[in-house]
């Protein structure tokens, strides 16, 4: 993440930028012609983008191809007269284009969807949050999860119950959608108006401090990393309860020797008041990361369980069903 914000920084020459902005302004006049936008999108960003940031962003999301990424403030240009022109439409031109958008097979193209989700939701949330799994469902790399993340946020707080699509994250058997849970966390205080922030503590931060307790203990670093996140984030809204967990986790994570839930302690405690970090540092001193190890997460356990049960009840249901598949 850092090393994305650190070379989205560099410069970038007027030209380019110049250059964006009329992509975008041809982008605003397309929103109702889905087929033509992805085209011209796709076109029009290929010549934009930058081998040495294509080469880094590879670099940093080992697996994916960046043919189409560009610079943040490339990308804000492009944007700007696109959601312009998607707020003086209408809610369903831009869950149309949506739509289209979220089915591109370059990750770089579908982030252009966020834009659009952010206008539809209002007007057409479910529709909208069906788009909004099926992105967490593609998303194969951290960059794309964390840029989900912003819209899935403000799609929360504009409906408390939404919670519950997090809640289904927490047992998913893939790392991204998982690492979406606490990354949506560590996003959603930044969507509130700093002065209304502490509306989150109390009822929110307890919600989301029980989704991050739910993944310590995860194996995977990408999850692991996010988590450390959310916590860093949620100590400027609540601090005392972060606190009290990350004591807590301490406790559990030297009684079970755990190095993964250790790491994510540790990670977090550049936020926590300097006494507070040498103590809880020193209870964990020799738990280290086994990168071999299985996630020790409570949802680890209540996923394998209930994978054991759904076996179970095939076996008895479904007699013979297990010999006829591995004849196949």
């Amino acid at each position: 993440m850092n090393l994305v914000a650190s070379a989205d920084d560099g410069s970038v020459g007027v030209a380019r930028i110049q250059a964006a902005a009329a992509l975008g302004r041809r982008l605003a006049d397309l929103i109702d012609e889905p087929e033509v936008f992805l085209e011209t999108l796709a076109a029009g960003v290929a010549e934009l983008a930058e081998a040495d940031y294509r080469a880094m962003i590879e670099r940093v999301s080992p697996g994916i191809v960046a043919e189409h990424a560009v610079r943040g403030p490339v990308r804000a240009a492009v944007m700007r007269p696109l959601r312009r022109a998607l707020r003086e439409g209408s809610s369903a031109s831009a869950l149309w284009l949506a739509q289209r958008l979220a089915s591109a097979d370059d990750r770089d193209l579908r982030l252009y969807a966020l834009p659009c989700l952010h206008r539809s939701l209002s007007e057409d949330a479910e529709q909208s949050w069906q788009l909004l799994r099926r992105l967490a469902a593609r998303a194969g790399d951290w960059i794309e999860v964390d840029s989900l993340a912003e819209v899935w946020a403000v799609a929360i707080l504009a409906e408390s119950f939404r919670w519950a699509e997090l809640e289904q994250l927490v047992y998913s058997p893939r790392i991204f959608e998982r690492r979406l849970v606490p990354a949506t966390l560590a996003t959603l205080p930044h969507r509130v108006p700093a002065a209304l922030r502490a509306w989150l503590r109390g009822g929110l931060s307890r919600q989301a401090l029980e989704l991050v307790g739910l993944l310590m203990g995860d194996a995977e670093e990408m999850v692991q990393k996010a988590l450390s996140w959310a916590l860093r984030d949620w100590t400027r809204v609540d601090p005392q309860a972060v606190a009290a967990f990350l004591k807590a986790e301490t406790q559990i994570a030297v009684r079970d020797v755990d190095g993964a839930r250790a790491w994510v302690i540790r990670d977090s405690l550049s936020s926590q008041p300097a006494q507070l970090a040498t103590t809880l540092r020193a209870q964990l001193t020799g738990l280290r990361r086994d990168r071999r190890a299985a996630s020790s997460s409570v949802a680890a356990a209540r996923s394998a369980r209930f994978a054991v049960l759904i076996e179970r009840h095939d076996a008895v249901a479904y007699p013979g069903r297990r010999s006829t598949r591995s004849r196949a």
